[in-house]
């Protein structure tokens, strides 16, 4: 998150002073800042934790050097800044803490090394401990404008024994240009700084009793309370925050504090570009997701009665007692229910392509889109749900009904994917059938080993994999017009494989919307055949393979838009003509 998160405090002398800030950089580091990177240079302490790793570095000045980085320090000088007002010791170069999954520095001190972060900030301050304060001086703000920056801020009291009233006033801000984000991030602020608040004044209130106690401060400015009061404090009247609070690792947690609190909030919200309605295979995903839902709920209801009357088992017989669970293949029929393996031999239909050759893949691209039945015939489990994880993207959602590896046939109507192991013997009307082609990956001869030009084919060179099916696809037949189109990206080189997978993308969502609209026309409003011809004829899809292409994925149609269509049709107010 590209913020500020800074400590401030009204000083009775000086005004409102900035006291400490964090802030984050994604360049190098300020010159200097970083000088204690190399080894053998000062460096004092270094942790990791939450994935930040915490350094804090001193730099050795020589007294030119000292002397410049002073005059050109956008800070107050050091005559204006008393012990109240000074957060870090002089030649201190704050902390600084690397963030290793981003590349991101979140680097503390008292001030911004940049003039123009140092005004932001500074107006920022005198806002927060000024003018800008709620009802009561405590409590959270909002303020800012485009120019300057837009400021949350958390003004609190902590107590001080040898202030004017028995307490100072401090405020925590969070700057940042985005107005939008910081409000959408007020309540994960909010109760992030009043923790750090909460740890201040506890921590100052435990000083604040013990020198009561010892030395209690109201009778003794009882006895002298017609003496101007700014003539009675001495030198330690105004004290630092680490005196107030007795910890002198003060500003190290508090650096600690203030960098998980930028990542934390920069990486909880998240921007999504939403165009218009949800897409199909989004709200067949939405169904798939809500039956699964139902269907562990009746489980849950079944195993708690089956608890209920199973009997009492004597000692030690639970042990021996197998747990009970669906063994129902069917189950991994619905696509929802099949996680696929965080191994992935194929790494992408461009791959797969490589390793069958032009001539199968396409054969076996063109049964995919088509509906037909897909078995993959292997002794590596992995290697067959990696080839259907692949194969899969090809197709929508609701089209896709899978089972991953079976020792047994499945039928068609229960699966367009069927992985088995080699043993299992596929019925010979199916071997024959123009609605099925059968992959089986054989242990390759020496001799026959995989070309090397495929990538990452360690896994693959052990196999050689031969496509069959009853009715194989000629090389010069026409095919459905996505399959030409998907083929075209994959020999392009010059498109990424990224770039392929949103082609792909937008292939299915194109047909989709085909898909739609014949389903309507014929569904719905059942128009005549010759109609039916004008309209797939105006859709670019009157050849044989993409009718066959739009009835197949017809039935991804999601059950909410199906219902959407028939609920409007049968509706009064849309069937009824308006006089």
């Amino acid at each position: 998150m590209n913020a500020i998160v800074a400590l401030c405090h009204f000083c009775e002398l000086h005004g409102p002073r900035t006291l400490f800030c964090t802030e984050v950089l994604h360049a190098p580091l300020p010159q200097g800042a970083g000088n204690g990177d190399s080894p053998g240079q000062g460096e004092q302490a270094e942790e990791e934790e939450g994935g930040i790793q915490m350094s804090s570095r001193i730099r050795a000045h020589s007294p030119a050097e000292g002397a410049s980085a002073e005059s050109s320090s956008p800070g107050p000088k050091k005559s204006d800044m008393c012990e109240g007002c000074r957060s870090l010791a002089a030649g201190h170069p704050g902390y600084i803490s690397h963030d290793k999954e981003t590349s991101i520095k979140y680097v503390s001190h008292q001030h911004p090394n940049h003039p123009q972060l140092f005004s932001i900030v500074r107006q920022a301050c005198v806002r927060s401990l000024s003018c800008e304060v709620c009802p009561g001086r405590e409590g959270p703000i909002f303020f800012g404008d485009e120019q300057h920056g837009f400021v949350f801020s958390h003004t609190f009291f902590i107590k001080d024994s040898l202030a004017r009233g028995f307490q100072r006033w401090y405020s925590i801000i969070a700057i940042m240009m985005d107005r939008i984000y910081l409000i959408n991030s007020w309540p994960f602020l909010l109760g992030k700084i009043r923790g750090i608040i909460d740890e201040l004044q506890g921590k100052a209130l435990k000083v604040f009793e013990t020198e009561q106690f010892g030395c209690p401060q109201r009778a003794q400015r009882m006895n002298t309370a017609f003496t101007p009061f700014l003539h009675q404090r001495n030198g330690n009247a105004a004290r630092s925050l680490t005196s107030l609070t007795s910890d002198d690792n003060l500003w190290a947690c508090l650096h600690t504090s203030f960098a998980w609190l930028l990542k934390a909030c920069g990486s909880r919200l998240t921007e999504k570009l939403l165009e218009g309605a949800p897409t199909e295979d989004t709200l067949v995903q939405m169904e798939k997701l809500a039956d699964l839902e139902e269907e562990s709920e009746s489980w849950d209801n079944s195993e708690a009665e089956e608890e209920e009357k199973a009997p009492v088992l004597p000692e030690g017989a639970e042990g021996r007692e197998l747990t009970k669970c669906p063994t129902d293949s069917s189950l991994l029929s619905d696509c929802g229910n099949w996680q696929p393996r965080k191994l992935s031999v194929f790494k992408s239909l461009r791959h797969m392509r490589q390793v069958l050759g032009a001539p199968s893949f396409r054969m076996l691209a063109w049964h995919v889109l088509m509906g037909n039945q897909v078995i993959w015939k292997s002794r590596d489990a992995d290697l067959v749900q990696s080839a259907f994880e692949v194969l899969r993207t090809m197709l929508p959602v609701g089209c896709v009904r899978i089972i991953p590896y079976s020792n047994q046939y499945e039928e068609a109507y229960r699966c367009n994917f069927l992985g088995l192991s080699p043993h299992v013997q596929i019925p010979s009307h199916v071997l024959a059938s123009e609605f099925a082609v059968v992959v089986e990956a054989h242990s390759a001869p020496r001799s026959s080993l995989h070309p090397a030009r495929c990538e990452d084919d360690q896994s693959l060179s052990k196999y050689e994999f031969v496509v069959t099916s009853g009715s194989p696809v000629a090389a010069d037949r026409v095919g459905p017009t996505i399959l030409n189109k998907m083929e075209a990206a994959l020999t392009n080189q010059n498109l990424s494989v990224g770039v392929v997978d949103q082609c792909l993308v937008c292939l299915k969502e194109e047909w989709m919307n085909k898909v739609k609209v014949l389903f309507k026309f014929t569904k719905v409003d059942s128009r005549p055949k010759e109609d039916t011809q004008k309209l797939l004829s105006i859709l670019g899809a009157s050849e044989e393979d993409n009718v066959k292409l739009l009835k197949f994925w017809m039935t991804g149609l999601s059950k909410t838009y199906k219902s959407h269509l028939m609920s409007t049709v049968r509706s009064p107010t849309a069937s009824e003509p308006r006089n």
